[in-house]
């Protein structure tokens, strides 16, 4: 008899009969075809050449490999990835696998190559046939056939033959028969292969690339005895899973017409996180940032993170926010997040974070990344191994959500690695009632970690000793390799989508099969009390502790209230709630200091000796405007931003594609040798104590990359993060972290940012594609009352802090200057949304002195018209033009040419044109100062994008509430009219259309 378990069948199948009544899986081409044939390397044929001469002078292994080639045997040898190092990676991958088995190829085979061969297709493909499914009735693969190679019918063997003893170190670098290890009869081998790889757990590696993982791998799974924990650490096991089990049971008899989103099935979780954290601490793991969805969070939070217990309770009784404080609009509370420090098994402590997110499903992945890499950038965690990013997913959606691929693109980048993300997939073999087989088209839901060669340990969810064996050994390879690793429980869904849905619906043969399980704490208990390891009795007493201890809280939860601590992720000193009021700041800096700063950003340093000819231009015209303080540009504005931030000890990182140099080839804030290809960075050298600049050239993602700089941004206010487009509308694909995360985190998670985002916009007859930044859509995300006019006094203005972000279209290089350094500059921290320009990087009329920039400036929100080109009289200007953006340099351009026209010089208009440069939250003070001045003016507001877009709709209602404080006069329109494309594609077209706006406005 053979003991093999086939995906909770029968665990001994009699020789020679096919273990499945389906056809076995199709055989692959021999991979190794080129071996035999003589299209082997040269190395390969010289190697054979010395065997021929003398068989000893080639290592073993490539004896046996010569004889049995020539002998017409299988080709055992399995060469390194790089053999095949000019071929796709998947052809290099392929080199590891099997030859086909038949009948007649084994004919004549030597029983060690059988032998060998067996071992191979267990590693391969053993995954394939793991006992997974709780419920015996899925196939975790979605194919219930057996692979060729696993049929032991076809490998001819007799009940002799189990008896027989093998060696075959000579092809086993490592793990059960390498070359250090004692033989092993036939019948234990197979019996070992079946327990290590088709039993509870089934593990994917053979595709990785590197020998050193691989080997690593075999060792750790295929050690010389059984997996066995010893009794305290079942103990501990079971401690753990009674919290999580009874935790779910106390909420579903206390709150049941509640919906919380439980993990009953996959309790196991609960059990396996906690000792995949004790081991990580153990290797040298302090803090720990995790990101989950909402099924189980609740007893990840009370459970794992720690979260009080009577916090929990009272948020189900309807208790809002936390004591004195202000709280925003709060969110359901399996959306919230957490953060905690608490003691290990080994007398270390671990910092806990798990970040709040929204029912947007792995969005919250980059940004769990992204904090990370902040938390070990301000930490001096070089090596990345004292913080690691835990992130747990569903089946359904990771491998339905594209954030997953992107987000593992990242993972392995200079800029963006955070050295190995733990995955746990609680894969409930269903999404809210769609099969497996509609929900993805790949054999198993992780099969998207194999594009950055993570291994996958699938783990049968009801063997909790299992998950937590997994778990530990995810933890290790984390912490040894610093790459990615994805641990797929699978289990299942013992409620329908939430506790008050019916699952009968749509699957009525699961959820026939889930009420014949029994629980998984059930289970364990029976198996531990049938071992000898614990007694009814202490299993009751457990149990009852357990319960009591929830009791005692829910009465506690009557009177408690949260502490701040318990939102918050990190401490951020001295940050003010809206409800605090923050004084408005100078943000100027001294002319020596600017200078100093432009001097040594305006010089290429070695070891770059022979730059692109055109970027030294631009340095040399840089080094003339600091040294004439005349004429500073976008770009020159920009750097002396970031310059005079960095000597004061705050980072500054700048990520998005090609952000090093600028999509505009503005930028240029790394420079290249055009000899020698080094490169340096003029803002790393301000000083020997200033702070770090990144600039980070990213994947081509929106999604991904900008939740990374979110969460980047959530670790410290003591930092500029910004995040430029390549275009305004590549915000686009990156929609649900604008909505569900910075327009709103604040008010529903208690949690501040001062993420910049630099959005390219502006009308140029470029098409629809580039135009626009949908400026509209970040104004109606603000929450600012368009019929309120809000104290504006200095010393009383909170509009900022009351509001959800600013929204900025400004003009001038010094503006942008104030703008940027303003984000780093007050009590408090709000996400800047900035529609950057395009055209006026090098535009002749929008520069600035230094002297803008000097000490006692700060930001302006709205830049009145000077009055050097009106009329003498303010009661004789007939309009107000209010504008943002480009189109203002448009306006005043053709002012002048009417004034030219009219008399001569461009002097005596009666039309003022007053730029807002910060739409939101709205300067109405400022709109009343102008309607003031110009008393018999008429208001108009002019936009070069379409009507029923850019700013018109948020204005108009604002400029009118302004107004009626004076005249009480309504504001008219002058632009594009509706469309549904943001603008024309023909160039004439753009043009007749522009000359026509800006004409209505001035007419």
């Amino acid at each position: 008899m053979l003991p093999f378990a086939r995906r909770g069948a029968a665990r001994l199948a009699p020789l020679g009969r096919a273990l499945s009544t389906k056809p076995a899986k199709k055989a692959p081409p021999h991979p190794y075809e080129s071996f035999l044939s003589g299209g082997s390397t040269n190395y390969i044929d010289e190697m054979y050449q010395s065997w021929r001469a003398n068989p000893e002078a080639v290592h073993r292994s490539w004896q046996v490999y010569f004889r049995e080639a020539e002998a017409g045997g299988p080709n055992p040898f399995v060469p390194p990835p790089t053999l095949h190092a000019g071929q796709p990676l998947a052809a290099a991958v392929d080199t590891t696998m099997l030859m086909p088995i038949t009948n007649d190829a084994i004919s004549g085979h030597s029983e060690t190559m059988k032998v060998v061969q067996l071992v191979r297709a267990f590693q391969h493909r053993g995954h394939n046939i793991a006992n997974l499914d709780p419920l015996g009735v899925y196939d975790a693969d979605l194919d219930g056939s057996i692979p060729q190679e696993l049929d032991l019918a076809n490998y001819g063997w007799t009940a002799a033959d189990m008896e027989k003893e093998f060696d075959i170190g000579a092809f086993m670098a490592s793990g059960f028969m390498s070359s250090d290890r004692p033989k092993l009869k036939l019948g234990k081998l197979i019996e070992r292969l079946q327990q290590t790889y088709a039993g509870s757990i089934g593990v994917e590696y053979m595709h990785l690339a590197d020998r050193e993982q691989l080997n690593w791998i075999r060792d750790h799974l295929e050690t010389p005895e059984p997996h066995v924990f010893p009794k305290d650490e079942k103990l501990r096991i079971l401690d753990r899973l009674t919290w999580g089990d009874h935790f779910e049971s106390f909420l579903a008899n206390k709150f049941s017409a509640v919906k919380r989103f439980g993990v009953e099935g996959g309790e196991s979780l609960i059990p396996g996180m906690k000792a995949m954290i004790d081991t990580a601490t153990d290797l040298g793991v302090e803090a720990i940032v995790m990101g989950m969805p909402h099924r189980g969070r609740l007893s990840v939070l009370a459970n794992v993170v720690r979260k009080p217990f009577e916090s929990i309770f009272g948020e189900f009784q309807g208790k809002f926010g936390q004591e004195n404080d202000w709280s925003g609009t709060g969110d359901v509370k399996y959306h919230l997040g957490m953060s905690y420090t608490r003691p290990t098994l080994n007398g270390k402590s671990i910092h806990l974070a798990l970040v709040a997110n929204p029912s947007h499903l792995e969005a919250v992945n980059p940004v769990v990344e992204g904090k990370t890499r902040a938390k070990q950038h301000f930490t001096g965690d070089t090596d990345r191994s004292r913080t690691m990013s835990i992130l747990l997913h569903g089946d359904a959606a990771f491998s339905g959500q594209g954030v997953v691929f992107e987000t593992m693109g990242l993972s392995d980048l200079h800029h963006y690695t955070t050295g190995g993300t733990i995955h746990i997939v609680v894969n409930n073999q269903i999404g809210f009632t769609t099969d497996p087989r509609s929900s993805r088209s790949s054999p198993y839901c992780t099969d998207v970690a194999k594009a950055i060669s993570a291994p996958v340990f699938h783990v049968n969810g009801d063997d909790v000793e299992a998950v937590c064996f997994v778990t530990n050994l995810a933890a290790k390879w984390r912490q040894t390799f610093h790459k990615d690793v994805v641990v797929d429980i699978v289990c299942y869904r013992r409620h329908g989508h939430n506790e008050i849905d019916q699952p009968m619906f749509t699957q009525p043969l699961m959820y026939k099969a889930i009420a014949k399980q029994p629980t998984t704490w059930h289970t364990y208990c029976q198996k531990l009390i049938a071992e000898g390891t614990v007694t009814q009795e202490q299993v009751d007493r457990l149990s009852q502790s357990v319960i009591d201890e929830f009791t005692a809280k829910l009465e506690l939860s009557k009177t408690h209230h949260p502490k701040k601590s318990e939102w918050l992720s990190s401490s951020w000193s001295g940050m003010h709630t809206p409800n605090i009021f923050s004084p408005v700041q100078d943000t100027g800096v001294s002319l020596d200091e600017l200078r100093r700063i432009g001097k040594v950003i305006s010089t290429i340093p070695l070891p770059v000796s022979q730059p692109h000819r055109k970027i030294k231009e631009i340095y040399e015209q840089r080094a003339k405007m600091v040294a004439t303080g005349e004429n500073l540009d976008w770009a020159m504005a920009e750097q002396l931003a970031f310059g005079s931030l960095l000597s004061e000890n705050i980072h500054v990182r700048i990520s998005g594609q090609d952000v090093e140099r600028g999509t505009f080839s503005h930028r240029h804030a790394v420079v290249h040798d055009q000899v020698s290809g080094e490169k340096v960075m003029p803002l790393s050298m301000i000083g020997s104590d200033q702070a770090a600049f990144m600039a980070c050239n990213s994947s081509l993602s929106e999604f991904a990359v900008l939740g990374f700089e979110l969460g980047y941004s959530l670790e410290s206010p003591n930092q500029l993060v910004v995040w430029e487009a390549q275009f305004g509308d590549f915000a686009n694909t990156a929609q649900c972290i604008i909505d569900q995360f910075i327009a709103s985190g604040e008010q529903k998670w208690v949690r501040q940012s001062g993420l910049v985002l630099l959005l390219p916009h502006g009308y140029d007859g470029q098409g629809p594609e580039h135009s626009s930044a949908r400026l509209e859509r970040f104004l109606q995300m603000s929450d600012d009352d368009p019929d309120v006019f809000p104290p504006m006094e200095h010393d009383t203005r909170r509009q900022i802090q009351e509001g959800n972000w600013q929204i900025c279209n400004v003009t001038t290089p010094a503006n942008y200057f104030h703008l940027l350094r303003r984000q780093t500059h007050r009590d408090f921290r709000k996400p800047l949304i900035v529609m950057s320009p395009k055209n006026l990087l090098r535009h002749r009329q929008c520069t600035s002195q230094l002297a803008d920039f000097g000490t006692g400036t700060r930001f302006k929100r709205m830049i009145p018209d000077d009055g050097s080109g009106l009329v003498s009289d303010p009661s004789k200007v007939r309009k107000i033009v209010l504008c943002a953006g480009k189109v203002y340099y448009e306006l005043l351009q053709e002012r002048e040419r009417r004034a030219k026209e009219a008399g001569g010089d461009t002097g005596g208009s009666d039309v003022a044109i007053s730029r807002i440069e910060q739409l939101s939250p709205f300067p109405f003070d400022k709109v009343l100062a102008e309607a003031v001045k110009y008393p018999a003016a008429k208001i108009v507001w002019c936009q070069e994008e379409p009507k029923n877009a850019g700013a018109w709709a948020y204005v108009q209602p604002r400029i009118e509430t302004a107004l009626r404080k004076t005249s009480g006069q309504r504001a008219t329109y002058a632009g594009r009219g509706p469309a549904a494309a943001v603008s024309t594609g023909y160039k004439d077209v753009h043009d007749r259309e522009q000359t026509r706006l800006i004409a209505d406005a001035l007419s």
